[in-house]
């Protein structure tokens, strides 16, 4: 049944930055670290039917290399360093590493190999995963339909901002994962880009170089997820993991995810020398309000301004989401927000997919993602769930099947 006669992914750069970002830490410091990521589909609908569909796409990602053109527009970005760049030059996808499979109905899908490698097949497999399925059960949907609806969310905006002082608001595009499809968010960005002010930059590389704004991120759970197993200790794994994106970036790329093992046990960890060296925290998941009150609360604790710092909201917004959270904390801090499936995939009668690309396995053994909702917790070792709670002084739970 399939449906795209072309390649979806065209390009290395058609990914999120904190990818790239991420892989440079991997390449300059876990060369030998080897992991298993899994695809997870949290609405379990039986997308398995798409499964020789998508194994044609990814086996197409073979050819993908760095343009010159995109060589030296990464090389113009001040994070990155040459060694890197010019190893990205010669990589290649290795289709063997994904193995995908219909089982009854389930799509069925692990990565495996090389940390380095594997770090860069997430975002694009889910968004070609997301564009298949979306082109086979709502082929009519276009990406005037798109622009069109959030031309009418744009207004209602701009109405109900009329007497809002917006001048400290700023929107992130974090929408590659789930688009509707590539024209689509290109489409969305475009739109943003000369309709609507506070846009600050694009989670995508490719998207942000060719609309001209600044390419967002910095890193994911997996960052996180794997210091599990390459920190000597359990209970130092996520001091380990900041610690070494601090050794890798400065004061570069600043803003640390809180919410991997909680969000209580990521601040108890992050102490007034990494509170002082990172500009700001990242919120994925749990109360947006409540994950705020927590980080102003952290701050004010180690006597850091707030208003020095940055909170990053990026978990199921939309963009009334964000205005309540702008006027809830935006004079009290700077804050910034991430929107992904309801600007990329938002389009009247279109349902979005809720499908993630986790890490379940670092150097052959288990690691785990908590988060601030039960709801997203993954790994599939109860044991090592414990293990983990216990070490960062969380009361243990029973692992939903």
């Amino acid at each position: 049944m399939t449906r795209h006669a072309s390649p979806i992914i065209t390009t290395l750069l058609d990914t999120d930055a904190y990818k790239l970002h991420m892989q440079q830490a991997v390449f300059h410091r876990y060369q030998d670290v080897t992991v298993t990521a899994e695809f997870r589909c949290r609405g379990d609908e039986l997308l398995g039917i798409y499964a020789d569909e998508i194994r044609e796409q990814i086996a197409a990602m073979h050819t993908l290399a760095l343009s010159d053109e995109e060589y030296a527009y990464l090389a113009s970005r001040p994070v990155f360093k040459q060694d890197y760049l010019d190893w990205l030059r010669d990589f290649r996808f290795q289709p063997a590493q994904v193995d995908v499979r219909n089982i009854d109905g389930r799509l069925d899908i692990h990565i495996t190999g090389p940390w380095r490698e594997v770090i860069l097949w997430e975002v694009p497999l889910l968004a070609l995963i997301s564009e298949v399925v979306h082109g086979h059960r709502s082929p009519d949907a276009t990406e005037a339909q798109a622009v069109d609806h959030l031309q009418h969310k744009l207004a209602a905006f701009r109405e109900i901002t009329a007497d809002v002082d917006m001048s400290r608001f700023k929107l992130m595009d974090f929408g590659t994962r789930r688009r509707f499809s590539r024209g689509v968010q290109e489409a969305i960005v475009s739109t943003l880009t000369t309709d609507f002010p506070w846009l600050v930059g694009s989670s995508n590389y490719d998207i942000a170089r060719r609309n001209g704004i600044t390419p967002v991120g910095t890193q994911a759970h997996e960052w996180f997820q794997a210091h599990q197993q390459i920190s000597p200790l359990l209970a130092d794994s996520q001091r380990a993991a900041l610690q070494a994106w601090l050794d890798e970036y400065g004061s570069q790329l600043g803003i640390a995810l809180t919410d991997c093992i909680t969000t209580d046990a990521f601040l108890r960890d992050f102490g007034a020398a990494f509170a002082n060296q990172y500009q700001g925290l990242r919120q994925d998941s749990g109360d947006p309000v409540a994950w705020g009150e927590k980080a102003i609360a952290h701050y004010q604790k180690l006597n850091i301004d707030p208003l020095t710092k940055t909170l990053v909201f990026s978990d199921n917004l939309d963009l009334n989401k964000a205005l309540a959270l702008y006027q809830h904390f935006g004079q009290r801090t700077n804050v910034v927000f991430g929107i992904g499936t309801r600007l990329t995939c938002d389009i009247p009668a279109v349902k979005p997919l809720n499908i993630v690309i986790k890490l379940i396995e670092c150097n052959g053994k288990p690691v785990a993602k908590l988060s601030d909702s039960p709801g997203k917790t993954i790994c599939h070792d109860e044991a090592f769930i414990h293990a983990l709670r216990k070490a960062f002084d969380l009361p243990p739970i029973k692992l939903a099947s």
